[in-house]
């Protein structure tokens, strides 16, 4: 979610330059955004504190960076920020509104409010730095042509993930008309979607088998992507492509809906008063009984498909 905040804060500020430190494998996300240096790190070679402070100490002598932006705010940036402060530097730190989230995932909270979309919250951080940066939450597609629908069932938990037998119903119903692309990765998911492509005419899996970059190329040529509250929905929006989502246990009020995506587009069950019951979907359902999800009529997604 930080990539499209980049690019709108760089348009705007086009003499800044940021060094984007990460995990390796998320180079692909900021390759097409001028003015981002993305510096891959195996975090298993900066092992606790010394090892967090060589880190740190490699990262001044080989960028010597003017301000220090901690969009992540858990205990491993946390102590590279007290380096960096001893080390004469000024950090700005997200505010993640951890306290305003535990209150709208209180299940006997029954005022539930939109509250700040996470991509201000990083837009923050920048304006507090001094800079002025605007964003327009707007998709930008990457891609003219554009056909088929992509599909992404999975999330990481299963407060989040529609029931498979109600998502092999949705394809099904949706392949007499489209063609249907499956989004996943890991050799569970893979093995599902190859089994449903081998049983759902017009279908093809994708899992398994495309680098992020190439994934990425294709979600672009998409027309639409159905996804869960997951990385699919934020991959489309860093495309330019119209997501419609499921979410489960998880809502859109604690802002993580993807950049530009539209709330038009949101499917869900909104009349559960114990809904959102998590920031993360990463909770066991109170009631036992995952209503958010075995609710859901796959029939709205269709209709918005439609």
């Amino acid at each position: 979610m930080t990539a499209p905040v980049f690019r709108e804060f760089l348009e705007q500020n086009p003499d800044v330059e940021i060094v984007m430190v990460s995990r390796s494998n998320f180079e692909a996300l900021f390759a097409d955004i001028p003015n981002v240096i993305f510096k891959g790190i195996n975090l298993d070679d900066y092992k606790g504190i010394f090892g967090l402070r060589r880190l740190a100490n490699e990262l001044i002598k080989e960028f010597k960076p003017d301000l220090v932006a901690n969009l992540h705010d858990v205990i491993r940036t946390k102590i590279l920020d007290r380096i960096y402060r001893r080390r004469g530097l000024k950090v700005f730190k997200i505010n993640k509104g951890k306290e305003e989230k535990e209150h709208l995932t209180d299940v006997w909270n029954l005022n539930k409010v939109q509250l700040k979309k996470t991509v201000e919250r990083y837009a923050d951080v920048f304006r507090e730095m001094g800079f002025p940066v605007k964003l327009s939450h707007q998709l930008r597609p990457k891609s003219i042509d554009k056909s088929g629908i992509g599909f992404a069932p999975f999330a990481q938990h299963q407060g989040k993930m529609l029931p498979l037998e109600k998502s092999y119903e949705l394809v099904r119903i949706l392949a007499k008309k489209y063609t249907i692309y499956f989004f996943g990765g890991g050799k569970s998911e893979t093995e599902t979607l190859e089994k449903w492509e081998m049983e759902i005419p017009n279908t093809f899996s994708l899992s398994g088998k495309l680098s992020l970059s190439q994934e990425l190329d294709k979600i672009s040529e998409l027309e639409l992507m159905i996804s869960m509250d997951s990385a699919n929905m934020h991959l489309a929006s860093l495309v330019g492509t119209r997501c419609i989502s499921v979410w489960g246990s998880t809502h859109p009020y604690a802002g993580f809906l993807g950049f530009g995506q539209s709330e038009d587009d949101v499917v869900q069950v909104k009349d559960l008063t114990c809904r959102p019951c998590s920031v993360f979907g990463d909770k066991e359902c109170y009631r036992g009984d995952w209503a958010c999800l075995e609710e859901l009529d796959i029939q709205k997604i269709i209709d918005k498909v439609l």
